[in-house]
């Protein structure tokens, strides 16, 4: 379950609590925020490159591959963002003694990454009530 819930520490700033662990979520001071924890934007952006790595990092173990490390960059382009166009670029690095093979297995399986399914190929709907 994740919950959310305003931080008194902030006008905009909010608790993010998910089972056991909790983080924040803030936005920067040109829009009246405090600068305190990452944008929402952010977070949803990170959850691109975390769950890619975490799925690679699976599947290299399970075949046993020289996977030491991911390092993941993304970067967003919001300059459409007024129109309904949200562009995001992941740049993977693979760290290990890997084959050209191997890379290439990675990198066919990064589409089966279910946060990279979900912003590159589902139309979203989210259903809203008020309690």
């Amino acid at each position: 379950m994740i919950t959310l819930q305003k931080d008194l520490t902030g006008i905009y700033r909010q608790r993010i609590s998910v089972n056991s662990h909790q983080f924040f979520a803030d936005v920067g001071t040109d829009v009246g925020g405090e600068d305190s924890a990452p944008d929402p934007h952010d977070l949803l952006d990170s959850s691109l490159a975390a769950c890619t790595a975490i799925t690679l990092t699976m599947f290299a173990k399970r075949r046993g591959m020289p996977l030491e490390s991911i390092n993941a960059e993304v970067v967003r382009d919001s300059s459409k963002e007024k129109t309904g166009e949200y562009n995001l670029s992941l740049q993977l690095e693979f760290i290990g003694n890997l084959t050209e093979e191997q890379r290439q297995q990675l990198l066919a399986i990064v589409e089966k990454c279910p946060i990279h399914k979900l912003l590159s190929h589902a139309i979203i709907s989210i259903n809203t009530q008020v309690v």
